[in-house]
């Protein structure tokens, strides 16, 4: 892919969705690692209806250990893998009072070695909490670059990641990666995306396919309620 596709896709997103943000609600960098932690394999709308609460009762990492351990998963209860999830919150909360002065890092370094911080969730705590560029690489995203032909379907996360970076100016990095989900998430949708509709259709591998087989699919249909 050239630059110039490469730039009509970033335009045509940021055209389409100007007000992309992070969906988490938080109110500081804490909030945002802990809601981040919690929304693997989750979506942002159960987390953000759990985070209402749980914000509420635990403000800082102190709050989280001041509680056994089955509280705290009762508290997280309708977020998937709540148990593993819970454990890590607390021995994330225990390392940030033994060496950061119970402060969320800022440094990608220092973020991936937190339990339950992985590369995707220090992308994003560095990005939106301390205005470091970044792009996080979820599903969302995954998705629409290999549909794109951003990256390749057999690129693996990191390698999607790195693509991205290589192919989209460093100060778009953290707009792009918000773009670029609510793309997946509101128009180019894992079982049913907006083909028909979609201004980016002549640049998609995946909508070209969808398209062709669609005619078919219609013939066969009218074919057989004959």
């Amino acid at each position: 892919m050239n630059r110039q596709q490469v730039r009509t896709i970033l335009d045509t997103i940021g055209e389409m969705f100007p007000d992309a943000h992070c969906e988490l609600n938080h109110s500081n960098p804490f909030e945002l690692t802990i809601a981040v932690l919690l929304s693997a394999q989750c979506t942002d709308e159960t987390v953000n209806k759990v985070t209402v609460t749980l914000f509420e009762k635990y403000k800082s990492p102190e709050d989280y250990l001041a509680v056994p351990l089955e509280e705290l998963e009762q508290d997280i209860r309708r977020i998937g893998l709540y148990r593993n999830k819970a454990k890590n919150i607390q021995a994330l909360c225990r390392i940030l009072l033994e060496q950061y002065d119970g402060q969320v890092p800022s440094s990608h370094s220092s973020l991936v070695e937190l339990p339950g911080v992985g590369r995707k969730t220090a992308n994003v705590v560095v990005s939106n909490a301390f205005g470091e560029p970044a792009i996080a690489v979820d599903t969302h995203v995954e998705r629409v670059s290999k549909r794109l032909g951003l990256a390749a379907w057999k690129d693996s996360v990191l390698e999607v990641e790195k693509k991205l970076m290589k192919a989209v100016p460093r100060e778009e990095w953290t707009l792009t990666h918000h773009r670029l989900i609510f793309f997946g998430r509101y128009h180019c949708k894992a079982q049913n995306p907006a083909c028909e509709s979609c201004p980016l259709l002549d640049l998609c591998r995946e909508g070209k396919k969808r398209m062709k087989s669609k005619p078919a699919r219609n013939n066969k249909a009218k074919s057989g309620s004959r």
